[in-house]
């Protein structure tokens, strides 16, 4: 019999790569989705219209804030892993909508591990948790699994009790249940509201002509970035250990947001040459002298992370696990998918 596998947050750029990975191991899998009134599954529709594996791959109505459905849905699935991506993820709105935050990303944990407490014991667990918890502490770069964390965001204070709130379902129930503390990752699939979505959906318009240049925050933060599709397989790989564990995944190097879009506008032959400091700092064109890029203050957040920096070394000695993908290559990637998507 083929594994099952209970996905939350399917329709995001994670849960899609996640599904494709775990049809390719001969899983079934069953995602979540929100009822919406228009379509939110581009990242998935083409494995809901894929015919091959109708029998694979199933899509269920529900919401991570009604632990009824989610009872309902794991009792009726009996999933052997739950992944649990779904939150609402973006660090710059969570300061806007923080209430919505702490219930969507923080509550919602609790609820989905009590559905499988109380119905699926047995099945193990994946908590998406996130560099944010580690915010900013001075002198603490790279961050491990063992660095004390200070999140500086609605968003990474909801992740925050996520996370311990596995621990202590692991703890206080013996169950199966493992923190992914992923950095960045990004691919084609990010969404749009991301920076580095950004940066590459505005190169592709500014060579097209559908677009003028690139306003953006602050370009000093620096991240760590990798590609989603790497990272997809150290979650798979959490669960497939004979104990339970928390895992840092991430590349070990980090860029700022300025060397993000000098590489992006790399890809299509422009050199940027900065002019000015602070939100007076301007990206021009080398060549022709044209402004492509400047600071706007509205894209400040209130408390900003300066440096995440990820040392995964646990996961490398013990999941086998390693990123594939470069930055630069990830870089290509995206700014790729973004020119194509509007030939």
């Amino acid at each position: 019999m083929s594994k099952i596998a209970l996905i939350t947050g399917i329709t995001g750029q994670d849960g899609s790569y996640l599904s494709e990975f775990l049809l390719s191991k001969g899983y079934e899998v069953h995602g979540i989705v929100r009822r919406h009134s228009t379509s939110c599954t581009q990242r998935i529709d083409h494995l809901i219209d894929d015919t091959s594996i109708k029998d694979q791959f199933f899509i269920h109505y529900g919401d991570l804030t009604d632990s009824c459905s989610l009872a309902n849905l794991v009792k009726e699935i009996k999933p052997y892993e739950v992944y649990n991506l779904a939150a609402q993820s973006h660090v710059g709105v969570s300061f806007e909508v923080p209430e919505y935050t702490a219930e969507a990303t923080g509550v919602s944990t609790i609820k989905l591990l009590e559905a499988i407490r109380q119905n699926k014991s047995d099945c193990k667990f994946y908590q998406a948790s996130t560099s944010e918890l580690f915010g900013g502490i001075p002198g603490t770069a790279p961050q491990s699994e063992k660095t004390p964390f200070y999140p500086k965001s609605p968003y990474g204070a909801a992740k925050l009790y996520s996370y311990w709130i596995t621990v202590n379902y692991r703890e206080a129930y013996n169950m199966f249940a493992c923190n992914g503390i992923l950095f960045n990752h990004e691919s084609p699939r990010r969404g749009e509201e991301f920076v580095t979505r950004k940066i590459t959906i505005a190169v592709a318009k500014i060579m097209s002509g559908k677009q003028e240049k690139l306003s953006l925050g602050n370009l000093n933060a620096k991240r760590d970035w990798g590609f989603a599709g790497d990272y997809v397989e150290g979650m798979w790989l959490m669960l497939q250990q004979d104990k339970p564990d928390d895992y840092v995944l991430a590349t070990n190097e980090t860029h700022t947001v300025r060397e993000f879009v000098d590489a992006a506008f790399e890809e299509v032959g422009i050199t940027i040459e900065w002019r000015g400091t602070g939100v007076k700092e301007k990206g021009y064109d080398s060549k022709t002298g044209r402004l492509l890029v400047d600071v706007n203050p509205k894209y400040f957040r209130p408390a900003e992370v300066e440096l995440l920096l990820g040392d995964p070394a646990k996961a490398e000695r013990h999941l086998d696990w390693k990123r594939k993908v470069g930055f630069r290559e990830l870089v290509k990637m995206m700014v790729k998918s973004d020119m194509d998507s509007l030939e």
